[in-house]
């Protein structure tokens, strides 16, 4: 529905060209329908106004899969860049309308493995701070190569899928880097760059105070915690300048969070059984009396059973402090300073686990925590 969508609002507003910033799949090896749906988007947005569509590889796409038809898709004017490519040319691509010239460096996700080598002994950190140079360099390399190719009052776009420091996330993004790994902040984009679009998280919002530096966000809810939220996509219009505004995407599916006791959340359940809504409505169930929680589950479960509204997961609200080890952060003792096991152990006081009443979860930490050094050493 919403692919639907967006080829109209392409087709009314005369859309000359499309960016994907990534993550086309949710999987490395998605299904045949979701390949047959994305292949037949593409076919049906040729025969729009659309000139050109450029298509970068997420963290979630396999690059294989991405690239395998691009010699294909690049005859209907599709390109496609699954990696980062060996010339990073490869990753230029100028677009022309009329007597408007647009260029635009189409930055993929970038595995360490594809910018960095790698050197024995490295520490945690090391293998952070390297890999952002490498990141940075990636981006003032194809910075210079733009300038170096684009004709006097070309527009110059960056795309990239990574997290940018001060962007605000959900629940259903996965973490692309360890730590601060691969953290960017606007002031590492390179001021060749006149707008910068990138992909990754799930909330549309610009970055570092600069509106030309934007996440567009995911076109549909991903996880509840993005209930609430509007979807929008961002249409950019060149000339004199840039001109960027925010389109809202329709929502297509209602879906939301029930709170309450597990008689209150059944009232509410029943109520939305009865409104008609061209697609099944997804809820969370979050209940609030903690003395609930073991029975509850099934009990909403079972319920909802007879109810078009389907419920998709029931938690329990807990509004449990953890003051201790917010008092190890106020008082900037970092993490890294316990072992693994004084972690686990101050976890276990805050949520008043007993560990010598318990001696076989500590059994059981201790055992996962030797196959990951283990597994470490091979």
């Amino acid at each position: 529905m919403f692919l639907d969508w967006l080829i109209d609002h392409i087709t009314l507003n005369r859309i000359d060209v499309l960016l994907v910033a990534g993550d086309i799949f949710d999987v490395g090896v998605p299904s045949a329908q979701a390949q047959k749906l994305y292949y037949d988007f593409l076919i049906r947005l040729h025969n729009t106004s659309c000139r050109e569509v450029i298509i970068t590889g997420g963290n979630h796409d396999a690059p294989s899969t991405l690239n395998a038809p691009k010699e294909l898709l690049n005859a209907l004017s599709i390109r496609v860049v699954g990696k980062a490519t060996e010339d990073i040319a490869d990753e230029i691509f100028n677009i022309s309308v009329g007597t408007e010239n647009l260029m635009v460096a189409a930055v993929p996700f970038l595995r360490d493995q594809d910018i960095r080598r790698a050197i024995a002994s490295e520490t945690g950190e090391e293998i952070n701070n390297r890999y952002k140079s490498a990141l940075v360099r990636h981006y003032t390399d194809i910075a210079s190569a733009c300038q170096h190719l684009a004709l006097p009052g070309t527009k110059i776009i960056a795309m990239g899928h990574l997290f940018a420091i001060g962007g605000k996330t959900s629940e259903s993004e996965q973490s692309i880097y360890v730590g601060n790994l691969g953290d960017i902040g606007a002031g590492d984009f390179s001021e060749t760059f006149d707008y910068v679009a990138l992909g990754h998280l799930h909330r549309a919002q610009y970055i570092g105070g600069k509106e030309s530096i934007r996440y567009s966000g995911s076109p549909i809810i991903l996880s509840f915690s993005e209930v609430g939220q509007e979807k929008k996509v961002v249409e950019i219009e060149t000339g004199e300048g840039i001109l960027v505004k925010e389109v809202p995407v329709p929502a297509f599916r209602k879906v939301l969070q029930i709170k309450g006791t597990v008689d209150d959340c059944k009232l509410q359940l029943e109520a939305l059984d009865n409104d008609p809504q061209p697609l099944v409505i997804w809820a969370e169930v979050i209940l609030t009396a903690e003395k609930e929680a073991a029975l509850g589950y099934r009990e909403i479960f079972d319920f909802a059973k007879s109810l078009k509204v389907e419920v998709l997961k029931v938690t329990v609200k807990d509004d449990r402090k953890f003051e201790h080890l917010k008092s190890l952060v106020d008082s900037a003792q970092h993490v890294k300073t316990f072992t693994p096991l004084e972690v686990f152990r101050l976890k276990c006081e805050e949520q008043n686990v007993d560990l010598n009443e318990n001696g076989e979860l500590l059994d059981a930490f201790n055992e996962i925590l030797q196959l990951v050094h283990d597994n470490d050493k091979v």
